[in-house]
């Protein structure tokens, strides 16, 4: 440290910056995103390995002990990725300020298929029920059909306010500092919707879901995840809801492209992994091809042929 004073002193070069000193200004470019206690969650994570250290000396090494340890620990990859993406987010900055010469090579885990998970609207009903039996969960019921009429992520519904949302045009808007793609979208509101929210007019002047005055924060709580199990619904989650709202949507025939917009997807790619769980837009090409007159190698007897288009057409 001594050598690096001197340096800076008598030969004007910039001290080397450690971990925490990249980690201040990227935080605070951060703070402002939705997803920004995930991004905290995962800097805590990282900082046991890099806490103290030089930006030149994160090495290879330290990315797979960082892996090889949250492995063990029967971390899923996806979440690990997640977490490596922050660090070479932070590096990246570091960069771009010439903190740092070059980025240490950072592999990804690789990630099995997206977990889609979604409830039938009879499972949904039960659900509901359960929220709504006590005055104590009765705020939370009101958020989960809002939830599944809009598709909205949980921090989108938490946060709304009545300055983003017209009643009279039947439309609501996610700010761009609000969405997790950092786009803004305007979103049309359905019948039941519309009916949540006139419940909650006149309840709080800025806030629209709230329980005794205050803001409801969040909707994942112990209360959430008990009336699950009273309802008998099992490995589902808060975001699973707009999953379900989805496909549901993609079952009722909503084409692909315009789920997209409805959902506020910046690419289509994240909507496709829906698309499976409906075919109606493709029944009509489905004999799109020429009927084959032979079977077993033998032609069919014209009596034959008439038979098995009778049996088509019925």
């Amino acid at each position: 440290m001594k050598q690096e004073v001197w340096r800076a002193c008598q030969l004007g070069e910039e001290s080397p910056k450690r971990w925490e000193e990249a980690v201040m200004p990227w935080s605070q470019a951060k703070k402002s995103k939705p997803s920004w206690r995930d991004l905290r969650r995962n800097l805590r994570i990282l900082n046991p390995y890099l806490g103290g250290k030089l930006l030149r000396d994160i090495t290879a090494e330290d990315i797979d002990r960082i892996k090889a340890d949250r492995e063990s620990a029967g971390v899923a990859p996806a979440t690990t990725n997640r977490t490596l993406e922050v660090l070479r987010s932070v590096l990246r900055m570091a960069l771009k300020r010439n903190w740092l010469k070059a980025l240490p090579p950072i592999e990804f885990l690789d990630e099995p298929d997206v977990r889609i998970r979604w409830i039938t609207p009879e499972e949904a009903d039960r659900l509901i029920q359960e929220l709504a039996k006590s005055k104590r969960t009765a705020a939370l019921a009101e958020l989960v059909r809002f939830s599944l009429a809009t598709g909205l992520r949980e921090s989108n519904v938490t946060g709304l306010e009545w300055s983003r949302v017209d009643l009279e045009r039947r439309v609501m808007w996610v700010e761009g500092y609000q969405s997790k793609n950092g786009s803004a979208f305007n979103l049309p509101l359905s019948a039941e919707a519309i009916l949540v929210l006139r419940r909650q007019q006149g309840k709080h002047s800025r806030w629209v879901f709230t329980y005794y005055g205050k803001r409801v924060k969040r909707g994942n709580t112990k209360a959430f995840k008990a009336a699950l199990k009273r309802a008998g619904i099992s490995n589902f989650r808060w975001h699973d809801l707009r999953h379900t709202w989805a496909s549901w949507h993609v079952q009722n025939g909503t084409p692909i492209p315009v789920l997209q917009q409805l959902g506020g997807w910046k690419t289509l790619a994240m909507v496709m992994r829906y698309a499976h769980l409906g075919a109606s837009h493709l029944a009509e090409f489905a004999d799109n091809v020429p009927r084959l007159r032979v079977v077993a190698g033998k032609k069919l007897a014209k009596s034959e042929c008439d038979s098995t288009e009778d049996a088509v057409s019925a």
